[in-house]
């Protein structure tokens, strides 16, 4: 009995002490007492089905922890090779900022498109414009061309063309003439003024002088020269019979008064009446037929000669 006794009471003791551990347990997971417990106790299928799940999101969890540590590593990896030290919220605001730099750009390409198409349009357009502006510059071209050598707005350019062509034919008959009475002069354009005359001196090799600095006698050669092949271009049209010349003689030395008057002599000979009108005394004695003109008193003059009749 007292065995029994003695080990009811330690029986009784370490109840005691587990019945207030339960309890405290119970209380921890906050069950109000026991039979609370007891109705919150599920059965053995339901404690194998939580068992499953539970052992279902431990698979789950692990998966996560695997995948977790993967994006660590790549993040570690990502973040070691220090691409940039910006934060977050700084890179984040730069990539807004690019992204509506780069919808302006698109926007910009979308009409530079556009523009890019209508470009094409016009340069179909401009080909048929240029075909045309060929034609057009072809016939501006000869236009152009006329009006360089004739054209002005005064019809100057026109004159001096056509004067030039007509002072050409002059200038050739004339130099026939001036070789008949000299080999040593040539007459000759000026190049850069048409209507000019120049003088070629055969004896100076080849020398061009200014026809404003002949002496007397040579201005006097060329003069008639001129004269004569002025006269022969008129007479092409009209029939010039007579041909005077005034002064003039006595600036020629012996030899090219012989040769003026040798020329004038061929031509009296040809059916031209030639008239001198001089004061040359040298001249009158080689003319046979002589009009003279003999001043008188009171500022008059009588003339005398063949065909001259006094009158009252």
């Amino acid at each position: 009995i007292k065995t029994l006794e003695s080990n009811y009471l330690k029986l009784k003791k370490e109840f005691e002490t587990e019945e207030n551990t339960f309890l405290c347990k119970l209380n921890e997971n906050g069950f109000l007492n026991e039979d609370d417990y007891i109705k919150a106790h599920l059965e053995k299928s339901e404690i194998i089905e939580l068992k499953e799940k539970i052992e279902k999101l431990k698979s789950e969890i692990q998966s996560l922890r695997s995948v977790n540590n993967n994006l660590l590593e790549n993040l570690k990896k990502e973040k070691d090779k220090k691409i940039s030290k910006k934060p977050l919220e700084e890179l984040v605001f730069e990539k807004d900022a690019k992204t509506a730099g780069l919808n302006s750009v698109q926007r910009k390409i979308g009409e530079l498109e556009s523009r890019l198409r209508e470009n094409n349009e016009k340069k179909q357009g401009l080909n048929e414009k240029l075909k045309l502006i060929s034609v057009q510059k072809r016939e501006y071209t000869r236009w152009s061309g006329l009006h360089e050598l004739i054209g002005s707005a005064d019809g100057k350019k026109f004159r001096n063309f056509a004067q030039g062509l007509t002072f050409e034919v002059m200038v050739n008959l004339a130099n026939k003439q001036l070789k008949k009475m000299t080999d040593r002069y040539l007459l000759q354009r000026d190049k850069d003024d048409p209507l000019e005359l120049n003088v070629i001196d055969n004896y100076q090799a080849g020398e061009i002088r200014s026809s404003k600095n002949l002496s007397g006698g040579e201005g006097f050669l060329v003069s008639l020269s001129l004269a004569l092949g002025l006269s022969d271009m008129a007479g092409r049209n009209i029939k010039i019979d007579s041909l005077f010349l005034d002064e003039g003689f006595g600036t020629l030395d012996e030899e090219s008064l012989e040769t003026a008057l040798e020329t004038l002599a061929s031509l009296n000979s040809s059916g031209k009446i030639i008239g001198i009108i001089s004061h040359v005394q040298d001249l009158k004695e080689r003319i046979p037929v002589q009009i003279n003109v003999i001043p008188q008193s009171g500022g008059k003059s009588i003339i005398s000669g063949p065909g001259c009749i006094k009158k009252g």
